[in-house]
């Protein structure tokens, strides 16, 4: 009998062509995937994910996100770069990814059998990117045009194709995408072990182990006292930062004077940002990226935004 993730995968591996080719330097994706500002949507994209119940058991049952955090972040991370700024080694990333899922199964919490790489699973897991994306972009970046978002979406189809995601799997427009987007939270969404999980103020969370040794060590003794505040502002940024409609279908409460504090938050990043250094503004992985495109003439030189 042959499985859907089979056919994902014989597709995907690069068989039957060139490698699928990464968003191209000087791309909406260039800008925002580096910034250090896409580090505050990352929780509310994770916890769109695995409201869906066959990611959420996915991850609740084959994760080390509980017992190795900061190092499961860094490793994803460190893959989302890839996706974006790894030139020839993005489409090598994605087959890595799908490698990696390949014996990730089981029963969700409605009683149904899932596989990590099922088509309509494997590609909720990357469309979500794209809603969240479209949503904070109004706090914490300019407003994007409509060409910009069409871009954007574009942009994502493109990485989808990266890693290993069948362009039948995902809509093709945005205007396609809305519609099944608006299905998925209807029909599937909930708030799920591991989404009740990753917005809990009270958890269990060791201090960093990653970073430069000196911050790891004063951050050691005052982490019970850092701790609590982080967890509220995680929450507080992966709640607001999630589409209204997600919030809905999965139940998470969101205030208007949160809103008014959210837009405030908003606005602040939208002025430091695009003030600091490029050293201080992209994380690692992108700078040496944008020095080697620029180098080459592959990037326009003005300041982004």
């Amino acid at each position: 009998m042959t499985r859907p993730q089979d056919h994902l995968t014989r597709e995907a591996d690069g068989t039957g062509g060139p490698d699928p080719l990464p968003p191209p330097p000087g791309g909406v994706l260039w800008t925002l995937v580096g910034d250090v500002r896409g580090l505050l949507m990352l929780p509310a994209a994770l916890t769109l994910q695995v409201a869906h119940p066959a990611v959420g058991a996915g991850v609740d049952e084959h994760s080390v996100f509980r017992t190795d955090p900061w190092g499961r972040g860094e490793r994803s991370l460190r893959s989302l770069q890839l996706w974006v700024y790894g030139g020839d080694a993005a489409a090598e990333e994605g087959r890595r990814l799908r490698r990696l899922h390949r014996d990730i199964r089981g029963t969700d919490s409605r009683g149904r059998r899932y596989h990590a790489l099922t088509p309509e699973y494997y590609a909720w897991v990357h469309a979500t990117g794209f809603p969240v994306h479209h949503h904070a972009i109004r706090y914490l970046y300019r407003p994007f045009t409509e060409a910009q978002e069409r871009r954007l979406y574009e942009e994502w189809l493109r990485v989808g194709r990266v890693l290993g995601i069948r362009d039948r799997d995902m809509p093709g427009t945005v205007e396609e995408f809305w519609p099944y987007y608006r299905k998925v939270l209807a029909d599937e969404l909930e708030a799920t072990a591991v989404v009740r999980e990753l917005l809990a103020t009270d958890r269990r969370l060791p201090p960093p182990a990653l970073g430069p040794l000196p911050l790891r060590l004063l951050l050691r003794p005052c982490w019970p006292l850092i701790l609590p505040r982080f967890l509220r502002l995680r929450r507080f940024l992966t709640v607001g930062l999630m589409p209204p409609d997600a919030r809905e279908a999965i139940g998470l409460r969101w205030t208007a004077e949160q809103e008014r504090r959210l837009r405030c938050f908003g606005r602040a990043v939208r002025i430091v940002v695009p003030l600091l250094p490029e050293r201080l503004r992209y994380l690692p992985q992108a700078r040496q990226a944008r020095r080697r495109a620029r180098a080459e003439g592959r990037l326009p030189t003005g300041r982004a935004r």
